[in-house]
């Protein structure tokens, strides 16, 4: 099932290669929102029939910015352009997220980077991949010489979300080496899993997180709410830290 879901995603991503520009702008806001919708709408025409093929019985979410529970069985959450926004712009933080999650847990991940050629994979108790590499998360084990990172799980959040983000920000950089802001999360959820950041926390908590979720707990990552509980899907907040700083970024941001 993962090869064949990593094949679908991978010609997904063929197909967004063919829209994206690095000369891309938006004037608007109106044409803005119409790119997104387009290429969200590009990636879903392609992966919705092949993983539908792949598991009939699952069912299908491609709301990016879903959260709250799911009926039990099998859903694909299925975050179509992870970094819409930047890819419209022409800027190349973008992905492709696909997760199975199965009453309620994620099983499977495919986060697909087409840019760079990287794809991570992971799969519940089968590890976390890039590009067929197993990975591990960092082990740094104090903050002074971390890289950590947070973003917004949805635009538009209003002023309390910002200052919420405005204020965990401040709390960390003043503990962390280095504090970036960034979308999508997923490509935060993957540094961390590759060992190339060392936390990553988020102040919202949306489903198709799932994915960036699982490979970060795959290489060995951490992943709770910010009162120490284990990550559930649906976690109001949430830290992914490797074990070694995990600890000390949950006190900073508690």
């Amino acid at each position: 099932m993962l090869a064949a879901t990593t094949a679908a995603v991978r010609r997904a991503g063929e197909r967004m290669l063919k829209r994206y520009s690095t000369e891309s702008r938006a004037s608007s806001l109106t044409e803005l929102v119409a790119a997104i919708q387009a290429n969200d709408a590009a990636v879903v025409d392609l992966l919705r029939p092949e993983l539908a093929e792949i598991r009939p019985q699952a069912r299908w979410l491609d709301d990016e910015h879903g959260s709250g529970p799911l009926d039990s069985g099998e859903w694909w959450l299925v975050d179509p352009v992870g970094g819409n926004m930047n890819a419209v712009q022409g800027m190349t933080d973008w992905n492709i997220g696909v997760s199975l999650v199965r009453d309620g847990r994620p099983v499977l991940a495919v986060v697909h980077f087409p840019l760079f050629d990287e794809m991570f994979t992971a799969t519940e108790g089968g590890g976390a991949f890039l590009n067929g590499v197993r990975l591990r998360v960092s082990d740094k084990t104090s903050l002074d010489g971390a890289l950590a990172g947070t973003g917004q799980a949805q635009p538009g959040q209003g002023p309390e979300m910002a200052d919420r983000v405005g204020t965990s920000y401040s709390a960390m950089a003043k503990q962390a080496l280095y504090v970036r802001i960034s979308v999508p999360v997923t490509h935060q959820l993957a540094q961390v899993a590759a060992g190339r950041m060392d936390l990553h926390w988020q102040n919202d908590n949306v489903r198709a997180h799932a994915s960036g979720v699982l490979l970060v707990q795959e290489a060995g990552g951490v992943v709770t709410d910010l009162d120490g509980k284990p990550w559930e899907l649906t976690s109001r907040e949430y830290l992914a830290a490797a074990p070694g700083v995990h600890a000390a970024a949950l006190e900073v941001l508690a």
